[in-house]
């Protein structure tokens, strides 16, 4: 068979695959044996004797620098906003502007040992310590922008804004449904524990040297999921290109991204595996109510399932009955995404229960002459989302048209080999998600111990030795 064997073919290619790392172990000895008082701050609970409670303002200053109006047309700018920055990597991307064309929201000026925190979307948790490479930025005045004062160790300040229970903190004071926020103001009231100097300083080194190798963790693991749905990908675009008999002639499919194929197969147009024409979800905004019939969109799309967590929310019967009109959701029902970042995801439809989906949403239901899960996943191979990649259209985001998509050539083999290829890759695919739900375990699992590591360590709960160092 094409592809076979398990994840080690992946080293036979010349592409290792990393170790998992250890997952790092509490240490018993770090929890604090003083006395501990209560701190009359729900999310803080209890610290150490000798600690104090104070709000932010008492601590920093908030929105120190702004860029003025009368700022020369020509500055250049570099520009963070909140879509710059991940919980994962802090600031990761910026915007290069000059000043005339910069977003109006672009008047923050940040400085080096300053902290950002969005005002706005509170749970994305876009918090960033700006370091000498951003001094000078700019960033979104949906930020507030956190300055230590000279007695204060900028760095715990950090850990303070960034700790899971102080982000909760400020998404119960935000107010909004789309866009929850929270003022400037409003953040700077907010009370923080606050020991002695020297100490701050000591938990600030302690937990840079903690994360780092946390995030070190992260990130192997990160790298060996890719590694892992690179290989999965692979083992699927073989498969539904060249088959699963090394040994077959191959014809050249003309077509670039498709290339060789077996003799016997055919190159047909999707459309003429489809039962009907490839159709989407309503294109009105419907009434959602607190319950009644789930209605998804794009969101709801993960791991090449439907996701009913993440539904837009529930209609009522009569909309879903004039959905029905256009379009009824049937078992084993294929949904891409047509529009936005994640143009080409795909998911199955795996229950009989009633749903209807919005119109990021394109179908392709699968005759009888095909077999669904071979469309299903020749749809998810390299060279048919390369395809999709090739006929993006642009406006404010990507998006690729229905008709386009059903124009989109396929490899087709007959039936039963169709049926041989996706019990092949039921098989293959489930071994290897099964690899990535472990590895997915241990990215919870450290990202759980690192909040609970920072919270404990800028609440005193756990004592960091007065004769650590790094």
């Amino acid at each position: 068979m094409r592809g076979g064997g398990g994840p080690p073919l992946l080293a036979r290619k010349g592409v290792p695959l990393p170790r998992t790392p250890p997952l790092p172990q509490r240490a018993l000895q770090g929890h604090t044996m003083r006395q501990m008082k209560d701190s009359g701050i729900e999310w803080i609970g209890e610290i150490p004797e000798g600690w104090e409670v104070r709000k932010l303002k008492y601590l920093t200053l908030c929105n120190a620098n702004s860029l003025s109006e009368t700022t020369s047309k020509d500055t250049i700018i570099k520009y963070i906003d909140i879509s710059s920055i991940s919980e994962e990597k802090g600031i990761f991307t910026e915007q290069v502007y000059n000043f005339a064309s910069a977003p109006s929201r672009a008047r923050r000026v940040v400085h080096t040992n300053d902290t950002i925190i969005s005002t706005v979307r509170t749970y994305l948790k876009a918090v960033a310590y700006i370091d000498s490479r951003h001094n000078n930025y700019i960033c979104s005045t949906g930020f507030a922008v956190l300055s230590a004062l000279s007695d204060i160790s900028s760095k715990f300040i950090y850990y303070i804004v960034y700790s899971d229970n102080f982000i909760k903190n400020t998404e119960k004071l935000s107010t909004g449904i789309s866009y929850p926020a929270i003022t400037a103001n409003q953040l700077h009231n907010i009370k923080v524990p606050f020991p002695p100097l020297a100490e701050q300083q000591r938990i600030a080194d302690y937990l840079d040297t903690k994360c780092a190798h946390i995030d070190q963790c992260l990130e192997l693991t990160r790298q060996s999921m890719e590694k892992l749905r690179a290989y999965k990908l692979s083992c699927i675009t073989e498969a539904v290109t060249k088959g699963l008999d090394p040994d077959v002639p191959l014809k050249d499919s003309g077509v670039p991204w498709i290339g060789n194929i077996p003799k016997r197969w055919t190159l047909t147009k999707i459309l003429r595996a489809l039962d009907m024409p490839i159709t989407d979800g309503p294109h009105e905004t419907p009434e959602f109510f607190e319950s009644g019939i789930p209605f998804i969109s794009a969101e709801s799309i993960k791991n090449e399932e439907i996701d009913f967590s993440l539904k837009r929310g529930f209609i009522s019967e009569d909309f879903y009955n004039y959905c029905c009109n256009k379009y009824k959701p049937k078992l084993n029902d294929i949904y891409m995404i047509k529009s936005g970042a994640t143009t080409g995801k795909i998911a199955i439809v795996s229950t009989t229960k009633k749903f209807q989906i919005w119109s990021p949403l394109a179908v392709f239901r699968v005759n009888s002459k095909n077999n669904y899960r071979f469309i299903f996943y020749s749809l998810q191979s390299t060279s048919f989302q390369r395809q999709i990649e090739n006929n993006w259209s642009y406006g404010t985001q990507q998006n690729i048209g229905m008709r386009t998509l059903e124009k989109i050539p396929l490899p087709l083999p007959p039936l039963p080999e169709q049926e041989r290829i996706a019990a092949y890759l039921d098989k293959k695919c489930a071994r290897i998600d099964a690899l990535l739900e472990e590895k997915q375990a241990l990215l919870d699992k450290l990202a759980e111990y690192k909040k609970s590591l920072i919270f404990e360590c800028v609440t005193g709960k756990r004592e960091v030795p007065s004769c650590w160092n790094r």
